[in-house]
């Protein structure tokens, strides 16, 4: 008899743990996507009472947003990458599209842009997207900013790169005029013997006019350099925003 043996992971290095993201069809509530880590995209249809995966042959389980068309429910987008600074994080593959509620994916570009924070749809328009893409963890590239397409991903536009160091790691759309936006700079980058994540080039910053001009919002916020920032606009009041600044002190 060997008897009582405590449990222990032996593999693989990365499971599917951490949760990032989870999106619900507002028509239907009962309808529910959930993001994890590396763990790939679940979907319910019965409110949580059965899952099932639906995104298992695309070539990354590793998944940084959900969006959830409001016009149009069918129309799910995906952003690759977790978003989370670990030196287990994985990335992704840019960013995919589904037309029928998750039953077959299309990939739509930004693949070097390796981690996804945030997605955001027009609720007017399902083929005008938001993406902020945060960019490689471990080192510089230029595939990252905040990314918009008006054309259902067939081309994209980096409405807002900062620096080849800094991407961007949240984006929220205000409901009652969807030509307002506000999205969160990041600059990161992890070592094997450390990380930094903050410096000059995160920031907090609002478009009015559907991403051709950003401004950088100061008033109120700390000085001195940023770190992550989460953000988000209430609805029934689209003048209120909330925001979560990491900072120094």
């Amino acid at each position: 008899q060997f008897g009582t043996l405590p449990a222990r992971n032996v593999g693989p290095a990365i499971m599917g743990g951490r949760i990032e993201t989870v999106a619900v069809v507002e028509s239907d509530p009962d309808v529910i996507y959930i993001g994890a880590a590396t763990g790939g995209i679940w979907k319910t249809e019965n409110g949580g009472t059965t899952w099932a995966p639906v995104f298992d042959d695309n070539g990354t389980t590793s998944i940084g947003a959900i969006a959830v068309s409001r016009s149009n429910p069918s129309v799910v987008w995906v952003g690759t990458g977790e978003s989370n600074n670990r030196q287990s994080s994985s990335w992704g593959n840019g960013v995919w599209k589904s037309t029928d509620a998750g039953a077959s994916w299309e990939h739509m570009g930004l693949t070097d842009s390796h981690h996804i924070g945030g997605i955001v749809i027009d609720p007017r328009n399902p083929d005008v997207v938001y993406v902020a893409a945060l960019g490689h963890l471990w080192g510089a590239n230029e595939e990252r900013g905040l990314f918009k397409t008006t054309d259902g991903g067939r081309t994209w536009t980096n409405t807002k790169f900062i620096d080849a160091d800094t991407g961007f790691t949240d984006v929220v759309i205000d409901p009652a005029n969807p030509r307002v936006l506000y999205a969160a700079a990041y600059q990161r980058r992890r070592t094997p013997w450390g990380f930094a994540g903050g410096g000059p080039g995160s920031g907090l910053y609002k478009t009015t006019d559907g991403a051709r001009t950003w401004t950088r919002l100061t008033r109120g916020l700390p000085d001195g350099d940023l770190g992550k920032i989460g953000i988000d606009v209430f609805r029934k009041d689209p003048a209120i925003v909330y925001a979560t600044v990491e900072h120094k002190s």
